[in-house]
């Protein structure tokens, strides 16, 4: 049996323990929520010992691991990221996150590779609300390959933001256009996947990133292309809310105790 915590206890937190308590992983004792808020974490471990099951509510990333997991499931930020990772290698913990934008910084990311291969664990990038990540590799290992990504959303994900403008309600928009790492400094967590697609392919300081924002729609569309001289792959996903970030860590939970693996 591994141990399990999860970092984070809002709407994706939830989703992975309430797989966890529908029995999608049987191979894992989820033993510890973080949360800053103590009323959450204490709400999420409840519920899972409603089931029988022992499960601690923590308020710091000390107290998470001290319970000794054998993974840690990060459902936070990418600056929280940034502040768990080397702690957590350094522990022992193998990491899945859906925080990948904390990539786009190299010496962050050499810094996790290094301390990961030292103590022999390792970090395992959900797929999040894109995919394709094997054809994205696999054409990218051919040689002279180009990449983009596009995202498209709904103008009321952006009202809030500095970059509304009236203009948005009523026609689409071009929003954002630069490389991987730019975009991550722009929305740090919004664009989290074209991080995930630049490490998978052309690395973020390559990969172009597009954003346009469109009235009158709901969700998200991450489309990923990629080109060399043999193969030409689009990988285009729609998701009307963020829960298949969350079934995407279930599945990578999944994937490292198969004996088949996806």
């Amino acid at each position: 049996m591994k141990k399990l915590v999860i970092f984070g206890s809002g709407y994706l937190a939830n989703i992975v323990a309430d797989a966890y308590l529908d029995g999608l992983l049987p191979e894992y004792e989820l033993v510890g929520v973080y949360s800053r808020t103590i009323d959450k974490a204490k709400r999420l471990a409840r519920k899972i010992a409603q089931s029988g099951r022992d499960c601690r509510p923590c308020v710091t990333l000390n107290a998470l691991l001290s319970l000794k997991p054998d993974y840690l499931v990060e459902t936070a930020s990418p600056a929280a990221m940034k502040r768990l990772a080397l702690p957590t290698l350094n522990n022992g913990t193998s990491i899945i996150t859906l925080s990948i934008g904390a990539f786009a910084d190299t010496a962050f990311y050499e810094q996790v590779k290094q301390s990961a291969a030292a103590n022999d664990v390792r970090v395992y990038i959900a797929s999040g609300a894109t995919g394709g990540f094997d054809v994205l590799r696999t054409a990218t290992l051919m040689g002279q390959a180009s990449a983009n990504f596009l995202n498209i959303k709904g103008v009321r994900a952006l009202r809030r933001s500095s970059f509304y403008e009236p203009g948005m309600e009523t026609e689409a928009k071009t929003v954002f256009t630069g490389t991987a790492r730019e975009a991550i400094d722009v929305f740090p967590t919004n664009l989290n996947v074209a991080v995930a697609a630049s490490l998978a392919t052309v690395g973020p300081e390559n990969l172009q990133v597009s954003m346009i924002s469109t009235p009158e729609f709901t969700g998200d569309t991450q489309r990923v292309e990629i080109k060399n001289k043999e193969v030409h792959a689009v990988v285009d996903v729609f998701s009307a809310t963020p829960a298949i970030a969350a079934w995407s860590v279930v599945s990578t939970l999944q994937n490292i105790v198969s004996p088949i693996v996806f």
